[in-house]
């Protein structure tokens, strides 16, 4: 009885599962198709003839080896820049005692309820101001300080005994090498966690690059995509073999990460 009840739960999983990730292996199995197999009806889901032909024509198209440089550049150097100070801003937040601290956190996670719409034209007259609009830094530093990856790791660092901190100090730690020695390796699961969220935010992210950027030279792939889309058509074929290489590096950090995730995202909210 137990088995067939595990097998019921495991099969409804599975069919929901394929149902929520039917879009995405139709996009896949799209990207192989060739031009005119796209507006068949009724539509066919697995290609008769595939090819590789669309990435080739894609490659061609545009400088994409550069654009996922530039990617690649910004996706790293943001998700380090995020590490570091959200760890930071979380250890002291949970662990320090100081006069305004409960208020400064609600101030920070109160800004969840801000879109970015609202507050891009602020930041844009910021960046202008210290001559970043047009460069690299403009796009990595303004989202480096996210209030969910801040709410994270205080949440996460909670769980962690004062008194291992005491001890630390009592045994002549300063406050630095408990923060590299103790708190970085206990936060691993959280870092996980965090650095997924925050690859995946950076790489997917086309408003803030679009409005930082105006060179060509220094676009991210997901600016570089909107090529495909013209002023009357569409390059379907093109915009899907782009889009299906675009999704690996967001699924390669995943597979690195995803011990740690789960044991990040479980942890992170047990004690408040």
């Amino acid at each position: 009885m137990k088995v067939s009840k595990n097998l019921m739960v495991y099969l409804v999983l599975i069919i929901i599962s394929a149902f929520f990730l039917l879009p995405v292996i139709w996009i896949v199995l799209s990207s192989f198709k060739a031009g005119t197999s796209l507006y068949k009806w009724p539509p066919e889901l697995i290609p008769s003839q595939p090819s590789i032909e669309n990435y080739i024509i894609a490659f061609k198209k545009g400088n994409f080896g550069l654009f996922f440089y530039n990617s690649f550049m910004v996706t790293i150097l943001s998700t380090m820049v995020t590490l570091v100070i959200n760890t930071m801003a979380g250890f002291a937040l949970a662990k320090y005692k100081f006069k305004g601290r409960d208020f400064l956190l609600i101030g920070f996670i109160s800004t969840l309820m801000i879109p970015l719409e609202v507050i891009m034209i602020p930041i844009f007259q910021v960046i202008t101001k210290l001559n970043l609009y047009n460069t690299f830094v403009g796009i990595i530093v303004p989202p480096a300080a996210t209030p969910t990856g801040l709410f994270l790791m205080r949440q996460y660092l909670l769980s962690v005994p004062d008194e291992l901190l005491e001890a630390a100090r009592i045994d002549g730690a300063s406050e630095w090498r408990i923060f590299v020695k103790l708190i970085l390796p206990i936060s691993k699961p959280v870092l996980s966690v965090l650095t997924i969220f925050s690859f995946m935010w950076r790489w997917n992210d086309f408003l803030w690059p679009l409005i930082v950027i105006s060179t060509p030279e220094k676009y991210t792939v997901q600016l570089a995509i909107s090529n495909f889309v013209g002023q009357y058509n569409v390059d379907w074929n093109g915009l899907l073999a782009i889009s299906v290489i675009t999704m690996i590096p967001v699924l390669i950090v995943f597979l690195i990460f995803q011990k740690q995730f789960v044991k990040g995202m479980v942890t992170s909210g047990l004690k408040g």
